[in-house]
């Protein structure tokens, strides 16, 4: 296999230019084709103008050995990508039926009927393969040409992810440009510093010296990423490296790949058939989002309250108004009262609950902003943790989120290994 292709992404899209609108296609591409032994390069990213696009893509055509770009393929006068592209490559635009029978059958129960307009997506370049779109309009299409690959997406990202998991990553593997597994062994960690994180390694990875790591950090979590020199380095002995680390890193390991922190949560509470419940005041509802953004949570989530005032701390989740008068409604004894109460509200095993400063000009001497603390009830008993973050509101909330997951990550683990230690005693 010839893992030194070159990958270039040529992102497409005024609203990405204006700010309208973030770059996940270089977030979901790059992680994908990375985890299989093909990263990008580079991405470039430009308005659907024909003059840039006729400027831009000779460059990555030229330099690299596989192009995707994304955006462009629609039916208006400012998709411009697949007819601009042809005319760089010499290609004519062919007319393919099969195109718009499949464009008819997904319009027919909506009662549209084709216009020109929509015509301009039934085109192909010359010698390409359809990629078949099963939500959108706009095909993609696969071209191998001058021994390099081009592969154009649509623009919207719920079109792209689906075309390229299921017509693009399999032509990729078939013609052995890339990983059938992942080329690496990702550790999820929270609450070592990245600075400290070879602290941790070191003693495992100083025997294998054909073992790199690389370290991604993202609002507390320390992804680390151990990558052998040799692509075929047997997967059983890099996994058993691996679970060396995790050992060394004890309890601040959350899990091996690339699941979220609340799939750990919901899989142990589901292992242990309890149920959980979230009450939040900064962080507006992103806590209940982590847990319901996990297929088949409703099995373990039972429901979520955001309690912005006090008000609604009181009459939801029958937070004594005299705890809030006396300690403030940021303090351990509020979010535990708030933990409690959404427990005792939803009749869950479990609550989980967040309040703090997260806003600019918030807080006080005493809990600047930055300040969270985190309510936890359990089957035995309630508690509370404080931890400041410096920042913006968004990271703040965000690092929030991650911080209460990984306190009741750590508690249902002590939970689990207590009832593990006492079955062994008896």
């Amino acid at each position: 296999m010839n893992l030194k292709k070159r990958v270039e992404l040529i992102t497409l899209g005024d609203e990405l230019l204006l700010g309208l609108r973030t770059n996940t296609h270089l977030n979901f591409l790059g992680s994908h084709l990375a985890r299989r032994g093909l990263a990008i390069v580079r991405n470039t990213v430009i308005p659907d103008d024909v003059k840039e696009i006729e400027r831009f893509f000779p460059i990555s055509w030229n330099n690299a050995d596989i192009i995707i770009t994304t955006g462009g393929l629609g039916p208006t006068s400012d998709d411009n990508t697949r007819e601009t592209i042809a005319k760089c490559l010499g290609l004519e635009l062919i007319f393919d039926p099969w195109i718009k029978e499949k464009i008819e059958e997904r319009f027919k129960p909506r009662g549209i009927t084709m216009n020109n307009r929509q015509l301009r997506q039934c085109y192909k370049l010359q010698g390409a393969e359809i990629l078949a779109n099963p939500v959108g309009t706009a095909p993609g299409l696969y071209l191998q040409h001058q021994n390099k690959i081009l592969i154009m997406l649509p623009g919207p990202a719920h079109e792209m992810k689906l075309m390229f998991e299921k017509e693009v990553l399999p032509r990729l593997v078939s013609i052995g440009i890339m990983d059938e597994r992942d080329s690496f062994l990702q550790l999820r960690t929270f609450g070592i510093p990245e600075g400290q994180m070879e602290d941790y390694l070191e003693p495992v990875l100083k025997d294998y010296p054909e073992i790199s790591s690389a370290f991604c950090v993202s609002q507390g979590i320390v992804d680390v990423r151990l990558t052998p020199a040799n692509h075929d380095y047997c997967s059983k002995k890099l996994r058993s490296i691996g679970e060396a680390c995790a050992e060394n890193l004890g309890e601040h390991f959350i899990n091996f790949g690339f699941n979220p922190p609340a799939q750990y949560v919901l899989d142990q509470l589901r292992s242990m058939e309890k149920t959980i419940a979230t009450a939040e005041s900064c962080t507006g509802g992103l806590l209940s989002s982590a847990f319901t953004d996990i297929p088949g949570a409703s099995k373990c989530f039972v429901g979520g309250v955001v309690c912005y005032c006090n008000d609604a701390k009181i009459q939801t989740l029958t937070v004594p108004e005299a705890i809030i008068q006396q300690h403030g409604a940021v303090s351990e004894e509020v979010a535990v009262a708030m933990a409690t109460g959404a427990a005792e509200h939803f009749f869950s095993d479990y609550g989980l609950s967040i309040t703090g400063y997260a806003g600019e000009g918030d807080g006080s001497p005493q809990n600047p902003q930055g300040t969270i603390y985190i309510g936890y009830y359990s089957p035995l008993g309630a508690w509370a943790q404080k931890v400041v973050y410096p920042g913006e509101r968004l990271a703040i909330k965000q690092r929030a989120v991650n911080a209460a997951l990984d306190l009741i990550r750590r508690k249902i683990n002590k939970f689990k290994l207590a009832e593990f230690l006492l079955e062994e005693v008896q």
